[in-house]
């Protein structure tokens, strides 16, 4: 299951420890943690290690395609994959890197695959498992070497961020970057929470979502009449100018619909969206754009 449907191919200590997760426990026991070599003699050889990489991989391509073509040889795999990964990020363990220097990760090696990886799998089969394990995760805000790892990766966004502010990355933020509808959903209808919130590099739940073109997310979103639809990030971005650079189509068409979204809004640097989707190709975001703007520029001349 691990090797077939993981994001990206796992380093045989990440597998072994992945193994090792009791799903719910609050304790990680290194005594469960198996060797590699056990490991491969269970497999009966359809499992090998790439050694200049470490990484564990199926003895052949076709083998991959089987097992990809017959999901359910491994139950919920995606769900039970995302339980073990919150498992991992809501253990003694892990908590207790908040009072710590950074970790050596080769002390927790599964750490970083779970902290990137758990969203995804949970978008893909959230299960009611998965859903509270990550509302537990939500809930303490002491735990943030998970979110740090996350935000770490996300370089082109979080380029010279003081991540002392990481705490600001709520369980909305998590939720609208991965996409997780269920949670989104529950989440927007809680009393008291700050849909506007922003992280430490002024991300908005509604810019993570635009971001990763997550549509039904900034649809539900914006079911909360409260969210700032232009409320720009750190470097002055707002969601219509990230859409446009990224080429969402689907979000674009979305943050047009919407009367209080600015489309000649410009970032610092004084580029608009129409520069950004112009500027990397994205034909279609171009298209909508020039569109809206020259309604609106009909719409003042019929009224001046």
């Amino acid at each position: 299951m691990w090797i077939s449907h993981a994001e990206r191919p796992l380093r045989a200590s990440e597998l072994c420890h992945a193994l090792s997760v009791e799903i719910g426990s609050p304790n990680l026991n290194t005594d469960n943690v198996p060797s590699i070599s056990t490991l491969l003699a269970c497999c009966q050889g359809l499992v090998v290690v790439e050694k200049e990489v470490s990484a564990v991989r199926l003895i052949h391509l076709t083998l991959q395609e089987y097992l990809r073509t017959y999901p359910e040889l491994f139950g919920a795999a995606h769900s039970t994959m995302a339980e073990t990964c919150l498992s991992y990020l809501n253990s003694r363990q892990v908590k207790a890197f908040a009072a710590r220097p950074p970790p050596d990760l080769q002390d927790t090696p599964f750490l970083e695959y779970s902290s990137l990886c758990w969203g995804v799998h949970a978008k893909r089969d959230l299960s009611d498992c998965a859903k509270q394990l990550a509302l537990k995760l939500f809930d303490d805000r002491s735990n943030k070497m998970p979110a740090k790892i996350l935000l770490q990766a996300q370089k082109m966004y979080c380029h010279g961020v003081d991540f002392g502010g990481v705490s600001l990355f709520s369980g909305l933020h998590y939720a609208s970057f991965f996409g997780i509808v269920e949670i989104v959903a529950g989440l927007v209808e809680e009393e008291g929470y700050d849909i506007n919130q922003t992280d430490c590099r002024g991300n908005t739940p509604l810019m993570w979502a635009t971001r990763n073109g997550h549509e039904e997310v900034v649809r539900l979103l914006f079911s909360r009449g409260d969210v700032d639809p232009d409320l720009p990030d750190n470097v002055g971005l707002t969601p219509l100018q990230v859409a446009a650079l990224s080429g969402h189509e689907g979000v674009v068409k979305i943050l047009l619909g919407r009367d209080n979204v600015n489309p000649k809004k410009a970032n610092k640097d004084g580029q608009t969206p129409l520069w950004g989707a112009a500027g990397n190709g994205h034909k279609g975001a171009v298209k909508m754009l020039l569109e809206m703007l020259l309604a609106r520029l009909s719409w003042y001349f019929l009224c001046s």
